[in-house]
């Protein structure tokens, strides 16, 4: 019996020294006109939108700057610059940014002639069609949105992120360029680059993974792997940082072919709740789901040891068990908190977050091991 598998990636990526060159020729291809630039004033203040923003100018197209956006929106925060856009007539969007930034730009590139919103989108994502052109620069070597479907948005009455996820929110153009990420601070780079790590990782495992996938989501996992201390711990290290971007676009690639698992389900509740940064929430529970799935996962882990690591482990439990704690020594290396404590989550919460992870159904059925009620609360409870 034949299997079905789909990839679908943006239809041109540019990566490499000088890649922000590449804005010229992409103006020129689309003959943008009204240009939407969406970021935000931690971008600004940062001077990172300066560099992509030289070589808008000597195009001389005619622009707006989308800023309002704080960490971790709200969807009705989203949906503000979605309106602004709308209400500029934007013929083409440029999104520089994490993940928030690029998830709000390819929102706004799918809602720009309809009536409703992304509100209506929670419950059927798939209605909304491309209506403009997208450019993805990321500034981070994490999130992967520039190569994915996902809009992530926090429910604030569900106290929980939901994930939006419709193929028509793929990118046109990114552009890869490590200028964009040589200043970014150690803690943030570390957060972004584990949530790479996630990604690839969860992606390798899970239920959804096949050949397509699992290209993208090893050869990530082994950039990943060989580069994530140096990219963070080094600000000159930019052969590291340039094989992070890449990396992490590998990983959201893996994502649109397959799918992360109970890692990012059971983060999910972390944010919206508490709004613990996305990449620090999976980090925290990225080895105690990878413990418990290991049982499921082990063969898989094996061939990740086989591709990435040159040591001596000889059986596939030895493997397996090396791989997790290669995961959690990264975790370690770069300073990332373990416990909820140090968020002040408090344990009586703890129903309400297995509730809350429970309902995180389109990536728990990704995981390779079922996840119940109970296990959740084990998992919940190791790191409280």
């Amino acid at each position: 019996m034949l299997t079905k598998y789909e990839l679908k990636m943006p239809h041109a990526v540019f990566s490499g020294e000088d890649a922000l060159h590449k804005i010229l020729d992409i103006f020129t291809e689309n003959q943008v006109k009204h240009l939407a630039v969406f970021t935000d004033k931690g971008i600004e203040g940062a001077g990172l939108l300066d560099f992509p923003m030289a070589k808008v100018k000597e195009t001389g197209v005619e622009y707006t700057i989308l800023d309002d956006l704080p960490a971790e929106p709200t969807y009705m925060e989203a949906q503000k610059l979605v309106d602004q856009c709308k209400a500029y007539g934007a013929d083409f969007i440029m999104a520089v940014g994490g993940g928030s930034v690029m998830d709000t730009a390819k929102l706004s590139s799918i809602l720009m002639t309809d009536e409703y919103g992304i509100k209506e989108l929670l419950d059927t994502p798939g209605r909304a069609k491309k209506c403009i052109p997208t450019l993805m620069i990321p500034t981070t070597a994490g999130t992967g949105s520039e190569a994915t479907p996902n809009a992530i948005v926090a429910v604030p009455e569900k106290q929980l992120k939901v994930g939006i996820v419709n193929t028509n929110m793929i990118a046109d153009y990114v552009i890869l360029d490590a200028v964009m990420i040589k200043k970014l601070p150690r803690k943030i780079a570390a957060a972004t680059g584990v949530d790479a790590l996630a990604h690839a990782i969860e992606c390798y495992t899970s239920n959804k993974a096949n050949p397509f996938s699992d290209i993208f989501a090893m050869q990530a996992l082994e950039m990943i792997l060989a580069n994530i201390e140096t990219a963070c711990d080094d600000p000159e290290a930019m052969d590291a940082k340039n094989k992070m971007l890449l990396a992490s676009f590998y990983a959201g690639v893996a994502i649109t072919a397959s799918g992360t698992t109970a890692v990012h389900a059971l983060s999910y509740p972390l944010g919206g709740k508490y709004h613990i940064a996305h990449g620090v929430s999976n980090a925290i529970l990225l080895a105690p789901v990878m413990r418990f799935n290991e049982p499921a996962i082990r063969g898989k882990l094996a061939e990740v040891y086989d591709r990435c690591f040159h040591g001596s482990a000889a059986t596939v439990e030895e493997k397996s068990a090396a791989v997790i704690a290669k995961l959690e020594g990264i975790v370690k290396h770069l300073d990332i908190p373990t416990s909820l404590t140090e968020f002040g989550v408090p344990k009586e919460d703890l129903e309400a977050l297995v509730a809350s992870g429970m309902e995180v159904t389109r990536l728990l059925v990704n995981n390779m091991r079922e996840v119940t009620p109970d296990d959740a609360r084990r998992i919940y409870q190791e790191v409280l």
